[in-house]
């Protein structure tokens, strides 16, 4: 039964999988989301709430095609030719390579309430029911025989934002570049496979059974004790994690060129209406909305997070730094 479920679950995550909320029409109009990779439950429910609203205001039915995968690869294929409406990504860097390929409005940032992200989440750990390894923080994911699984940092949100966060919890406790490089290395020599996304390193842990952690959002490890069940899998809130806000844009380039600018426009401002924001609580993402937020307060326990901004001096520094060619992640991983 367990393992019919998890397979269940993980039925729909092919990466770059397509998507249709509407009956398709040559008449009519349609947008595609290019998404990131543990998004798509989300959107498949989005989608049709937002037609409904879309039409109760006397508009027509529109098509609304998802592809999920990695965030930077997804911000790659649209580079290269795929015609995003809109992009809902899960890290500024993303976005802002599109506004360097001309492709987004540098100022996309300001066009949306809190700097166009609707929702954030957080890492957290997931391990093998009962813990046996007894893993808490952070420190334990550097102990020898320990086998943590986390998304590759270099093409995922979802495996930046787990690098960082320990990167960051480091910084805090050690107070030393040096030693949170040695932190960090220390916990990459324990990482067996490196996913091409989020919903790859849930596969490799849940199917593959490689692992004794899963590192990953928030949300995609409660989706994952609530559809599998929790007699396989137990959550653990590290001491400190990362704030991982969820970054949205139309694609200005290819909205003039279709004439979608209005419905695409209209696809975002719905995920911070209330309707919009009930949706994104119920997947297990933190809403921006405060009334919505404490209602949902028992699924979100408190965690203390930083922000890359405060921390770690803003996504510049961290991609020159940390993920360029030859930057700290490269060294890491040539001498682990």
């Amino acid at each position: 039964m367990n393992s019919n479920k998890i397979r269940t679950f993980l039925r729909t995550s092919v990466a770059g999988l397509l998507i249709a909320a509407a009956p398709l029409v040559s008449a009519q109009t349609s947008i595609l989301n290019v998404s990131y990779d543990v998004a798509r439950e989300l959107y498949k429910d989005i989608n049709p709430a937002f037609n409904a609203s879309w039409q109760a205001k006397g508009n027509p039915a529109i098509t609304i095609n998802q592809s999920h995968g990695g965030s930077s690869k997804q911000v790659g294929a649209v580079i290269a030719g795929l015609e995003a409406d809109v992009v809902t990504m899960n890290q500024v860097p993303d976005i802002q390579q599109l506004v360097k390929a001309g492709l987004v409005k540098p100022d996309w940032q300001k066009r949306l309430p809190n700097d166009a992200a609707p929702y954030t989440t957080t890492t957290v750990f997931v391990v093998r029911k009962g813990n046996p390894k007894g893993i808490k923080d952070w420190p334990d994911l550097t102990k020898a025989g320990t086998q943590v699984i986390i998304p590759n940092p270099k093409v995922t949100g979802n495996g930046r934002y787990s690098y960082l966060a320990a990167w960051g919890y480091a910084i805090k406790n050690y107070k030393s570049e040096d030693k949170a490089r040695e932190f960090v290395k220390a916990l990459f020599a324990n990482v067996p496979v490196l996913d091409g996304g989020g919903r790859g390193a849930t596969t490799t842990f849940t199917q593959r059974n490689m692992g004794d952690v899963l590192v990953t959002f928030e949300n995609e490890a409660i989706l994952l004790d609530k559809e599998v069940g929790g007699d396989q899998f137990d959550i653990v809130y590290p001491s400190l994690s990362i704030d991982a806000p969820a970054p949205v844009s139309v694609v200005d380039k290819v909205v003039d060129k279709r004439g979608t600018r209005k419905v695409a426009t209209a696809y975002l401002e719905y995920l911070w209406s209330t309707e919009g924001q009930e949706i994104i609580a119920k997947h297990y993402l933190r809403p921006r909305n405060a009334a919505v937020m404490k209602k949902y307060a028992k699924t979100f326990p408190a965690v203390n997070t930083f922000t890359v901004e405060k921390l770690l001096g803003g996504w510049d520094k961290v991609m020159k730094e940390q993920f360029a060619d030859g930057g700290v992640y490269d060294q890491i991983m040539v001498k682990r």
